[in-house]
C-alpha cells in the first residue's frame, strides 16, 4: 500500500508541548505504517519532511499529480479537523484523493479508525 501522512505542527496533544506533539505523532503513524506495510510517498521533492504539515499543500499536490492513493493517515481527529470544519468542501476534495482516511486514535493501544 502507498499513503501520504499528516502532522499538525500546530497543535498540542494531552498537555504535551508542540515539539512533543509532534514527536507523538510521528512515532505512532510511523510505527502503524511499518507495521501495516505502508510506504510513504512524497508528492513534492522539495518538501522537507516525508509528511504534511499543512492540508492547503497538500491539495495543492494532490490537484497537480491527479492520482488517486491507498489511505491518508494522520494521528487523531483534533489534527485535522480545524481544517475539516472551516474548509468542508476542501476536506471533502482532499479525501476524494484516497481509497481511506486512517486515524490513528490512541499509540498504546494501537486501535485504528479507518473512515471510507
Amino acid at each position: 500500500m502507498k499513503g501520504i501522512y499528516f502532522i499538525n505542527d500546530r497543535i498540542t496533544i494531552n498537555g504535551l508541548s508542540k515539539e512533543e506533539s509532534i514527536r507523538l505523532q510521528e512515532h505512532a503513524i510511523e510505527n502503524f505504517m511499518r507495521e501495516q506495510k505502508i510506504q510513504a510517498i512524497k508528492l513534492n521533492p522539495y518538501q522537507l519532511n516525508d509528511y504534511y504539515t499543512i492540508p492547503h499543500a497538500l491539495l495543492y499536490d494532490l490537484k497537480k499529480v491527479k492520482s488517486q492513493f491507498d489511505c491518508l493517515i494522520h494521528y487523531s481527529q483534533q489534527v485535522i479537523e480545524d481544517f475539516m470544519f472551516t474548509y468542508p468542501a476542501k476536506w471533502l476534495i482532499l479525501k476524494s484523493y484516497f481509497k481511506e482516511i486512517i486515524v490513528i486514535e490512541n499509540q498504546n493501544d494501537q486501535s485504528v479508525q479507518k473512515i471510507s
